[in-house]
């Protein structure tokens, strides 16, 4: 057996095959040693070879070695074990760099199992001993360990710093209040710490609320999140339908349009060919009468002449004269095919605006409050120019078009399909979708804001042009409403603006994808 302070080598008693410690120990005729399980495996990838062999000298051994369990070795391989393990749990006990080590200890430093806020000393479990035994030491406050100890000592008395000052809002200890933190605010600290105990109490409880709360939040956002997966998978699956639809469509008439071309190309060939056959005919007909005509005028015989002229000289009737139309035959085909291909191509242009926004303002989060401060509605502000395309002939557009002026002489504005003749009126050029902030400086009287569909007529009566009070565009309902920052009125906006000369309007358009124009 191995004796005490003698160092044991792992690698010496390690299984050269597996590289672990030696487990049922055995040694071959060569001296060397395995486990027991690890050379028989060994050895029985060899017995067909019926030559054995040490792994790591290469000696053969024949016929196969029988295998017997080395007791001496086994016994010094557990004492490896059990020294190993005794020293691995010794410097677990000890104090790394990162650990509090015991005050008391000398030498090597074990590790502190409390800290005494009354000594200000750490101490290992067998120093600590004291605390637990003797009854004056039953008294003192044991904590975690902590390397913070010191900052318990006042660093003006040296004294431990039981008290707190309410006043500088810091710990003190017995002494200060007699000088520095005199006539202040002072208590013990325990009462302190008691009372910041239940302040902290309640911020814990104000905290978990708000995570039951954000964590609800979090399952609503995910199942939002699903119905969205779900929502949007369905759009995709429907619009490839139509599409296919569509697309089916275009090609059933692209095969119409071949089929009525391919028949009508046929019918127009043969009769043409029909009347290329009679007249054939006619030509062959001509050319024979021509011929005996020929024969008969060479004839001397003058009875003869005179007996066969009559049959010969009168003709079959002729076709009438052939009237064929300009060479442009199914050009006229390509044309209207041509045309409907840009009438689909300006439908799917107007059309396609509404579809891009209602994919683009997609917006799961409407429930925002909505704004109380200027600086809140100024998130949703929006550039406006106006469009001089729609500006009434006594409306003067001025500064980039962001300020309008009425006059008492028409301007000589082009003439336009959008411009307002039956009102005094302009559309701003950019599109008012979902929540939009503006703000309007105006003076003067008989100024007026409103929104409306881009279509919204341009000629006629009063009530068909006029951006007059609206609450209900269609099935979209919008609010405007007009800030003071005094008092909030919500109402739609159609009469004239009263001072202040600074008027704020917000906009809310639901939904999203309705697109209006101020």
């Amino acid at each position: 057996m191995a004796q005490k302070g003698v160092q044991l080598d792992r690698e010496t008693f390690s299984c050269s095959i597996c590289l672990d410690l030696l487990k049922d120990p055995v040694t071959t005729p060569c001296g060397h040693s395995y486990c027991m399980n690890c050379i028989k495996s060994y050895w029985d990838g060899e017995d067909e070879k019926k030559i054995h062999s040490c792994p790591q000298c290469r000696q053969t051994f024949t016929p196969r070695p029988v295998l017997v369990k080395n007791t001496m070795l086994a016994a010094l391989v557990e004492e490896l074990k059990k020294t190993g393990l005794q020293a691995a749990l010794a410097d677990l006990c000890y104090a790394g760099p990162e650990d509090v080590a015991c005050d008391v200890c000398t030498g090597r430093k074990l590790k502190a199992l409390k800290s005494c806020l009354v000594c200000l000393v750490s101490y290992c479990e067998k120093h600590l001993q004291l605390h637990y035994d003797v009854a004056q030491f039953k008294k003192h406050k044991l904590v975690d360990p902590s390397k913070k100890l010191q900052e318990n000592i006042c660093s003006r008395h040296d004294e431990v710093m039981k008290m707190f000052c309410r006043t500088d809002q810091q710990c003190i200890c017995y002494l200060c209040p007699v000088d520095e933190h005199k006539g202040h605010d002072t208590v013990s600290a325990a009462a302190e710490r008691t009372e910041r105990q239940r302040e902290l109490e309640v911020s814990r409880q104000n905290i978990q609320q708000r995570i039951q709360d954000r964590e609800k939040d979090v399952k609503e956002l995910q199942r939002e999140v699903e119905a969205i997966n779900r929502s949007a998978d369905k759009a995709v699956e429907d619009s490839e339908k139509i599409f296919t639809q569509l697309i089916r469509l275009m090609e059933k008439r692209s095969s119409d349009v071949k089929q009525q071309v391919r028949s009508q190309q046929e019918t127009e060939v043969s009769r043409v060919k029909e009347l290329q056959e009679k007249l054939e005919q006619e030509i062959t007909e001509l050319k024979r009468k021509d011929a005996e005509m020929k024969k008969l005028s060479h004839t001397e015989d003058h009875t003869q002449f005179l007996h066969n002229y009559p049959s010969l000289s009168a003709l079959s009737e002729s076709t009438s004269s052939i009237n064929i139309r300009p060479l442009r035959y199914f050009e006229d085909v390509t044309a209207a095919v041509s045309e409907l291909r840009d009438k689909l191509q300006d439908l799917l242009r107007d059309k396609w605006t509404n579809v891009s926004l209602t994919v683009t303002e997609v917006d799961v989060l409407l429930s925002q409050p909505e704004p109380k401060t200027r600086a809140g509605f100024l998130q949703y502000s929006r550039e406006l120019t106006l469009d001089p395309n729609t500006a009434n002939t006594q409306l003067l557009l001025s500064e980039g078009n962001r300020k309008v002026t009425f006059m008492s002489q028409h301007q000589s504005y082009s003439s336009h399909p959008d411009r307002f003749t039956g009102c005094v009126q302009v559309l701003s050029r950019e599109s008012l979708t979902g929540r939009c902030y503006w703000e309007v400086e105006w003076r003067g009287g008989g100024v007026g804001v409103a929104v409306a569909y881009k279509n919204i007529s341009r000629a006629g009566s009063w009530n068909e042009c006029f951006l007059d009070t609206i609450t209900n565009l269609g099935h979209y309902i919008i609010t405007i409403t007009v800030i003071t920052f005094i008092t909030t009125m919500s109402k739609l906006l159609s009469q004239v603006l009263s001072p202040p000369e600074l008027e704020c309007i917000w906009i809310t358009v639901q939904p999203k994808a309705t697109t209006l124009y101020s």
